[in-house]
């Protein structure tokens, strides 16, 4: 497979609009009350909502958090949840993961080859 071949199909993945729509809801609920949160606080002056708000948008900006993975993972739950009949979605992300299984089984084997030889 190509590389052209593999950024097609995860491009097909991610701009299909039934995950966009489960992608918009996981980012809702991982990050966007607290940009609501953030601008009512503001606006109404209420100090602690800035306060909590201001905190989680600010251990969301520090490199490395795992916001990014846990925002995908839930929008993934929510396209089976929500469109358990989409197998158009649902076999490419079927596909993305036997892929994965298979890499990770052989590197498993190459490093049991390692240890033994």
């Amino acid at each position: 497979m190509t590389l052209r071949n593999t950024f097609t199909k995860l491009a097909q993945f991610i701009f299909n609009p039934r995950f966009l729509l489960c992608f918009g809801i996981a980012w809702f609920i991982t990050n966007g009350w607290s940009y609501i949160m953030l601008g009512a606080g503001t606006y109404l002056g209420i100090g602690w909502m800035i306060t909590v708000s201001g905190a989680y948008l600010a251990f969301l900006w520090i490199p490395f958090t795992p916001e990014k993975i846990i925002t995908v993972t839930i929008a993934m739950f929510l396209l089976k949840l929500l469109f358990p009949n989409d197998e158009k979605t649902l076999g490419q992300l079927k596909i993305i993961y036997a892929k994965a299984k298979i890499r990770n089984k052989k590197k498993h084997l190459e490093e049991d080859d390692e240890i033994e030889g």
